[in-house]
Parts: structure tokens; sequence; C-alpha cells
């Protein structure tokens, strides 16, 4: 029988892979000419496959990066690089994040999730790591060192194992290295403060901006060093690699459009009500309980009485961090040596250090309830008159809800830190002419820690405040005195900031081991073997998060309840098997045509047994054009978190449809839910929009499980021109999260039923978001489905012009559905966010491309230029309120040039986001940060960047 080989030669392949251009197979050697094409051709594996083949274009569609496109996009963090690509959307962890940051950086591949998107490098699994997180970090990866980057758009779970339902990012890293380079690289961000929106608004409120130009800020400095050489009279090769990066903080102070919260509608500047001047929920206490239905709400005057409130809230916004400081070290080695055909072992390892701050608005009393006696020196004689006016003469006690932010002590700060390392060693080799092994042991652990400063501790507030029935404040202790105008001084803040820890440990253990070749068999109607994998996988993840008493007891004012530790782990055994299937070849309708089988079944510890499979057909129809199509069963098991998390309080941000003096739904609707006759009305709504809920993991999920669909063709109708166009469908069922509280709300509002009703309890006052007291319960369960569809496209043009070469090259996406059911058969929670923007949908642009253009003359030069474009996003819903009609489309143009200034030196300049486009401004209930949704849009305008490399 023929060995299974093409033409194509990876020489061309790869060329082709590095311009962006789809390699296509043609027709099969002859007979006579099968022994030479074996030695020319050389075989590579691709992902979305263990089965090596000389063509990069499979059945199932792999979008390339080269090294040449990262380096030109002058990025030096990954999650920055991969947002430029249609099929990728922001992740909700990555450099723009302040409050709620967890240091890391996440791909979500279709907006399915970051923990449905599998992340590999050089085709093994990244592990995950951090205190929050359970999807893979890429901040491990150093931009310097990616080869290229192939990400599969469809399900990779027969291939790869649980998590690859959205797809696959492989990170393929530079390996074979010869001689010695060192690059060192600055960049920053500038933009011209000239918003007059924003301004006007600022204005009308009071507010500071800034104005003009800023400069550059933002600032990052970047050294990359790599190294490698043959040994072993070229029997071996080793590599090297060290990185450091650093980028200093900007906050959302210098920049006008950030420079104030806006409120929900985006029509003004908003704040909180936790501010310097403190504002307080006042009710008096009866019999030993607090009658919440003559509550006030009054705020403190400069002459130390209380007057109804009235507008006074804090501008919390220029103080937080808009992108967050960073310092990275990374460095790691590649080694490969052939004793001889049967036995080449291979070690990689990585290493990487990492530190961030998340720095948000300051601490306070955030409407905590404390009692006070109403005679307590506490009080001037004004303050007890209004209460005993107000209340009634025989008033002894009063409960008062405090707001007061604290100013004169400084932000909160989270420092974050990541230690990742990460080994592989095995060794690959020849069984026969036709059968290749490779058996290796994977081992990678990221240890990281959070320690949040300077956030109020609670225990010490009823002292400090005089509240009823704490001990004394004495010699040792400052009052905090906030019931006197301007009485807190920065000692008294000092005094009650607290310190909590969170350490956490993740540790991956992978052994793999798989034999790949030809069985020696084939189809009575192909000339050509059957080509398969058999392999078989063990993988163990163990997860800890251990937290300190101080975060346990949720002993910090503004963490919004508990964090508990979570130490959890499972192991999965695995057998899984690939085949490729020649049928015909060299027909009248078809030079090839050949079917790709797939099947793996795994075996959790924690929720059993669960077979992932695919099938491909490859049709390559004649020397131009090829017929493709895929279908997979693809998996996800939960994870340590969603199994193992404790149960405990948490924060959501939305409405309480029962709250406020005009209540969406009727009193009986509003009984429903726990409000009472004489609450109605007057439930106070959060200011902030944040409320309550029970948030945990569930033991006793199941997988996720999902049906995934591509069809495409690929064409190369002319040598300098082809195509790629891709329909995609993947629907999922028994989706893990959790339904929405205010879901909830509603449901029970408008049904009643228990199943509803029972998640609700309301406190005291009938509200579900001051103190602990009130509270929706949301755990984990499996119930959502979702669909997704849509269309991605890849053109490729080249050609000569003015004696230099010309490519260019489109990445371009069509979202069709993004539709979510969160409770099936219940009728109102099906959301389709293709085309909208929602508190429930991240912004989907039905239509978004990449395209860039590339002219090198094969001098010294080169410049490059790309158009990167959003379709226009519609707000969902009632948008009469909301500021604008919804996200008008976008486009930003980068541009780059490469310096060969001797053959030793060579520099890229560029900037991107050259016009300096300015994101979309949108109110509190969309805004990610910043009055943006950073990472959607560019954040903080024109991105400019150098570096120079020195080669030995």
């Amino acid at each position: 029988m023929k060995n299974m080989t093409f033409r194509k030669s990876l020489t061309a392949a790869a060329v082709a892979a590095s311009l962006g251009f789809p390699a296509l197979a043609v027709a099969q050697d002859n007979q006579n000419d099968t022994d030479t094409a074996a030695e020319e051709v050389e075989r590579i594996q691709v992902t979305g496959s263990r089965i090596k083949r000389t063509d990069l274009e499979t059945a199932s569609p792999v979008e390339m990066v080269s090294s040449e496109e990262v380096k030109a996009s002058g990025f030096t963090r990954v999650e920055d690089l991969m947002a430029t690509l249609p099929q990728l959307e922001t992740a909700t962890q990555n450099s723009f994040v302040a409050n709620g940051a967890a240091g890391v950086a996440n791909l979500d591949l279709r907006g399915l999730g970051a923990n449905r998107t599998l992340v590999l490098v050089n085709g093994r699994r990244l592990q995950p790591g951090g205190v929050y997180s359970q999807a893979a970090d890429v901040n491990q990866i150093p931009t310097a060192l990616i080869e290229r980057v192939e990400v599969l758009t469809g399900g990779g779970s027969s291939t790869y194992g649980s998590d690859a339902v959205a797809g696959v990012v492989n990170f393929v890293m530079k390996k074979d290295i010869e001689g010695f380079e060192v690059t060192l690289g600055t960049s920053g961000y500038q933009h011209d403060n000239s918003n007059s929106y924003m301004q006007g608004l600022m204005d009308e409120a009071g507010y500071d901006y800034p104005e003009g130009g800023s400069g550059i800020d933002g600032k990052t400095y970047t050294v990359d060093v790599t190294g490698g050489s043959m040994f072993a009279g070229g029997k071996g090769s080793a590599s090297f690699y060290a990185t450091f990066r650093t980028n200093e903080e900007l906050l959302q102070a210098e920049r006008d459009y950030s420079s104030c919260a806006l409120n929900g509608a985006g029509t003004s500047c908003g704040g909180s009500a936790t501010a310097p001047v403190p504002n307080f929920f006042i009710s008096p206490i009866e019999g030993g309980s607090p009658n919440f239905d003559e509550e006030v709400f009054w705020s403190l005057t400069e002459d130390g009485s209380f007057a109804p409130f009235s507008d006074n809230v804090y501008n919390y916004a220029p103080i937080n961090h808009f992108m967050r400081p960073n310092d990275r070290y990374t460095f790691g080695s590649f080694v490969n040596y052939e004793a001889n055909d049967h036995f080449r072992p291979y070690l990689e390892t990585s290493y990487m250090h990492d530190r961030t701050a998340g720095q948000i608005a300051q601490s306070g009393v955030f409407f905590q309830n404390f009692a006070f006696d109403v005679d307590s020196d506490v009080f001037s004689d004004t303050q007890r008159q209004q209460f005993r006016d107000q209340f009634g003469a025989d008033t002894d006690q009063i409960m008062a809800y405090i707001g007061k932010r604290n100013v004169e002590g400084g932000p909160r700060i989270n420092n974050l830190e990541h230690n990742s390392y990460r080994i592989v060693t095995g060794a690959t080799g020849e069984l026969s002419a036709m059968w290749e092994y490779d058996v290796s042991f994977q081992y990678g652990s990221t240890q990281s820690s959070s320690v949040y400063i300077n956030d109020f501790y609670v225990p010490r507030m009823p002292q400090v405040l005089g509240a009823a029935g704490a001990d004394e404040c004495g010699e040792d202790c400052i009052p905090y005195e906030v019931f006197k105008y301007q009485g807190v001084t920065a000692e008294a803040a000092d005094a009650l900031g607290g310190t909590a820890i969170l350490t956490g440990l993740t540790t991956q253990r992978i052994i793999n081991a798989f034999v790949t070749g030809e069985t020696g068999f084939s189809m009575p109607s192909s000339n050509y073997n059957v080509a398969a994998v058999f392999g078989v996988e063990n993988r163990e993840v163990d997860f800890e998060r251990v937290a300190d008493e101080v975060y346990q007891l949720g002993a910090l004012s503004g963490q919004g309840g508990p964090t508990d530790s979570l130490i959890g782990g499972y192991n999965v055994s695995e057998v899984f098997t690939e085949i490729n299937v020649p049928l015909v070849e060299d027909a009248s309708w078809a030079n090839n045509l050949q079917v790709d089988l797939g099947y793996r079944y795994s075996d959790y510890s924690s929720s059993g047994g669960e077979p992932a499979y695919k099938l491909g057909l490859d049709w390559q129809v004649n020397d131009d054009y090829k017929i493709r199509g895929t279908y997979n069963r693809a998996v996800r098991a939960p994870n340590v978190a969603e199994l193992f998390a404790t149960q405990g309080l948490g924060l959501w941000a939305g409405v309480d449809p029962c709250a406020g003096d005009s209540p969406e739904y009727t009193q009986e609707q509003c009984a429903n839910t726990g409000v009472s006759s004489g609450q109605y009305g007057n439930v106070s709504a959060n200011p902030a929009g944040q409320y309550n809920a029970i948030f945990g993991g569930n033991p006793d999920l199941q997988p996720e499980l999902a049906d995934t669909m591509t069809f495409g063709i690929v064409g190369n109708p002319t040598d300098n021109f082809n195509f790629s166009i891709d329909y995609w469908n993947i629907e999922m069922e028994d989706r893990i999260g959790t339904i929405s509280p205010e879901l909830i709300i509603r449901q029970c509002a408008e049904t009643g039923e228990a199943q509803w009703c029972d998640a609700i309890t309301r406190s005291p006052s009938g509200d579900v978001w001051r103190g602990t007291d009130g509270y929706i319960s949301a755990t984990s369960v499996n119930l959502a489905e979702s669909t997704n569809t849509g269309i991605d496209t890849n053109i490729n043009y080249n050609t000569e012009i003015g004696g230099g070469q010309l490519a260019v090259s489109l990445t371009g996406t069509y979202y069709m559905t993004k539709e979510t059911t969160t409770v099936p058969g219940l009728a109102g929670t099906t959301i389709d966010c293709a085309g909208v923007i929602s508190s429930d949908c991240f912004p989907q642009a039905e239509w978004r491309h990449s395209m860039n253009f590339t002219y090198s003359t094969g001098d010294w030069w080169s410049v490059g230029a790309k158009w990167r474009y959003l379709g226009s996003v519609d707000y969902d819903g009632e948008t009469d309120e909301l500021i604008g009609d919804g996200l008008g489309s976008t486009s930003y143009i980068d541009l780059n040039a490469n310096f060969d200034v001797t053959e030793n030196v060579s520099v890229l300049l560029g900037m991107n986001n050259a016009l300096d486009k300015e994101p979309t401004i949108v109110g509190d209930v969309n805004s990610l940060n910043g009055n943006t949704i950073a990472g959607y849009h560019d954040a903080l305008g024109r991105y400019v960047f150098g570096s120079v490399t020195f080669r030995f």
C-alpha cells in the first residue's frame, strides 16, 4: 500500500501560515514517487488532531496567527493580542479590571465563558491558576516566544478532553532557536481629552477632570532574551528564554470620560450614597426591634444637624484603576535530543512570576447597621432633639444604617501575586516504519495570593462608633466620629483598616501516551492507508484556596460577605482514538475524500463516565476547492469551584422590583416575595444597584454537553488568492450556572410558586441588601441551554506592487444567534445576545473583522496596517432612559513599520488605534470599568509602541 502523503511540502505550508493563507491539499503522488515524496515531505500535528499530516487545512476550521503578526501588533499582553480576533470575546478578567480583579488573563471563544475554552501550549494543557480562577491564565505565555497561535473554533473534547466546548487555543512556541537575541521595548497610551458630553455632566456636578492631551501614560517596558543552539553533533537542540515586563498604573482620573461614575442610564454623574459626609437610614427601636415603618434617610450637615438626603453622593471613580500596574518575569527552556530513530526525549520548562494590584475607591461604613442610645455622647444635643421630634419624646434607642466613605484613609488595594511553573518531559520515536509513539508526563502548579489591604475591619466598628452594648472606646481606641461634621481623623481611619489574606495552590498532573501511524489497511476505493491514533491519559487536578479568619468571617466592610476556603479536586482516566479514513482519490469528482473519526471516554471521580466523539468530512473537490464539515459531541466536567465552593454571601447587580417609592409590582405580588403591607412602597433600593445572594458550589453537578457542527468551503482559485467560509453551530444543554437572583424575585412575584419564593429571604426592613439579613439563594445548578451560530470568513490575497509584495488578509465573524435559555420551558427566560447589549448580554457585534495589509520589498524595511471593525450593537429592551441608541459601529486603524538597520539590529515602530478613537460611553448598568466596555473597545486611546532587537 502507498503511504499517505501529499505533494504539499511543509515549507510551503509554513509560508502560507506565516502570511495567514490557508494551505490546500492537492492530488497525491504517483506510486513511483512515493518513496521520494515520503523523504521530502514532513508531517506536522495541527490543532484538533494528533494525526500528523502535511496539510494545514483540516476538516475542522483552524485560524492561525503567525509570529510576524504577533510582533507587528506591538502588544505585550497575550489577552490584548487575542482580543483582536473576531472569534474571541473579551473575558471577564483582563488588565482593565479593578473592582473584582483576579490578577489573571483568560480567553473566551464565542463568548461561552473562559471555562469553556481550552488553552494549550505546544498541544498540551496549560494549568489553571489563581485564588479566584479555574481557567488557564495566559499571563504565563510570553508573546516574544510565540511561533504561531492556532485557534480551533469548534468542539475538541474527543481529542483533548474536557473544557474544549467552544474550541481550543494552542500556542505553539519557538523551540529550535539558533543564536542569541535581545529585544528592548516600550509602549504607552495617548489621548486627547475632549469629550464634551462627559465634561458637561461633570461641570453640572462640579467635578474636576483632565483636559487636552494626556501625554504618554500607562507606560510599559519590556526586555525579552532568547537563545539556543545545537549540540551533540546536531542530534540535540536547546533553547531558552527570559522576559521581563512592567507597566505603570493608569487611574480613571486620567481620562475625562471616566472621571465620574455615571448613573445607570449614563445621563448624569452618579455616585455612592456612602459619602465623605455621611448619610444615615435611621429608625426608632421599639420593644427591642427597629420600627422600619418610621425609617428616615438623613444626611449630616455642616452645623452638625441632620437634613433629608439630597444628592449627597461620592464620586468614587477618579481613584479607581483604569489599568492595573503589573510586573511579570518569565523564563523557560526547550530541549530535544535524538538518541536514535526510536528514542527522542524532550523537555519543556516554564516559570512565571506575576504581581499586580487592583485599586478601588476608599472603604467605609457601607450602610452597616448599629444600635445607639439616644443619650450617648456620640450625639449632640441638637441631634438628640431631632430624634425625639421625629420619633417621639420617649425614644431611647435608634437603629442607624451608616454610609460614610473613608476618604481620610486612602483607597482599598488588592495585591495579587502568581507564581506558576510547568514541566513537560517525555519521549517520542518510531515503533516501526509506519508507527510512532509519544509518552509524556506533565506537571503544572500555580501558587497565588490575594492580600486585601485598607478595608474597614467590621468587628472594631461598634466600639469606635460608640454603639449600644459595645465596649467603651478607652485609652488605646480612637473614636470614629461619624455624627460630628468632619469629625473623622486620618488616625481614626487608619486604626480601622484591616487586612485579609487568601492563598491558593493549583496543581495539574497529566500522564499521556499514544501511538500514531498507518494501519496497513485501506478502503477498497482507495490506495491509501487508514491512519489512526490510540491513546490513554490520566489527569488529576487539585485546587485549594485558604482564607484567613478575616475573609472567612466577612469581617471587611467592602467585601460583600464571607470568602471561604475551598479545597477539592478530581481525577479523570481516559481512553481515546482517532481514525483518518481515505475513501476516494483521483476521481473525476474528487481529488481526495476522507473521513476523520474520534472518540474519547472519560471517567471522572466527581461525576462518572461520559463519552465525547467527532465525525469529520474532508472533500478535496479539485486542486482549487475543498468542502469540509464536522460534528463534535463536546463535554465539560464541572471544575473544582463549581463542585466544592462553600455556599456564602455575595453581591449581584440589578434591581429589586419591589423596592422604591413606586414598586414595579403590585402590593399583592410583592407580598409573594416577602414584603409586608406596611413595607410596600417603603423598601429602600440600593443606590449602587447591588444586592445580596447566597452563591456557592454543588457537588451533585453533572457534565455539560454540547453538540458542535461546522460546514464550509475552502478555495484557492488563483495562485495569489484563497478563502475559507465556515458555518458553525454550538448547542449546549445542562449548562452549569446560577439562576439570576433578579429572575427569582420576578418569578416569585408573578407566580407565587414555592420553587422561586422559597429562595428569597428579606431583612426585617424588607430589603435584600443592607447588612446580611436579606438575600436570594442562587447556588450552581445544571439547567440552562444555549444555541450559538455564526459564519467565519478568511480571505487572503497577495500581489506584486512597485517592486514589492502586498499581502492582504481578512478574518471576520458574522454572529447569527447567541441564545441562552436560563430555565428551559419557562417563557421569558430566553435571550438572544447577538447584536445587542444589556445587563444580561455582553455586547456581541453581528459582524466583526480584522483586516491586515502588509507591504515588503524584501529589502531592509516593511510596513503594515490593520483595520479592526466592530459592527453596531443595540440596547436590548426599554432604552428610553439610556444614553444613545446602543454601541455604534467602530473602526480602528493600526500601523506598524519594521526596519532592519543592520544585519544584527532591527527596529519596530507602530501605533494601534492611530486615530485615537474613543470608547463608546455607557451607563453604570453596562459598564465594565470607567464608563466603558474595556477590552471590547480600546479603552485608553492611541497605543504607541517601539522596540529594538539585537541579534548575536
